[in-house]
């Protein structure tokens, strides 16, 4: 019986990290989106990263990713960024929401996994808000 209540605290206590390992990066990401901070977002990805912008689309190194991000809130600057809905399990989490430009709004996914205690992106996609 002590062991079975030892293990549960265990599992408990690698859930609370796993889950509490999440909470800051979203919020940071979710910043940077908002303010076109493209270095942010790149320190935020794993060292390959899929990404998708409007018709761009392909697996790219972090370095590559910052250019093209760069490239997109160079010609779309941010004016906001809302999430409007988030989900995953304990390894993984994605976010979806709208960014909003001065000229019309995209809708933004990404995904983050937990890699060395670390939660990074793997995947973000900017695309056409229809």
């Amino acid at each position: 019986m002590k062991n079975l209540s030892v293990l549960k605290s265990i599992s408990f206590l690698f859930l609370f990290i796993v889950l509490v390992s999440f909470i800051g990066e979203p919020d940071k990401i979710n910043q940077a989106l908002k303010e076109g901070d493209y270095k942010l977002i790149k320190e935020n990805m794993n060292e390959t990263v899929e990404l998708v912008i409007l018709e761009k689309e392909n697996i790219y190194s972090k370095v590559q990713a910052e250019q093209i991000l760069k490239q997109f809130f160079q010609s779309h600057q941010p004016t906001g960024f809302e999430i409007l809905h988030n989900g995953g399990s304990e390894k993984s989490q994605y976010y979806i929401g709208t960014l909003k430009t001065k000229r019309k709004n995209y809708r933004v996914y990404y995904l983050l996994k937990t890699k060395e205690s670390e939660s990074l992106i793997y995947q973000l996609r900017i695309e056409n808000d229809e």
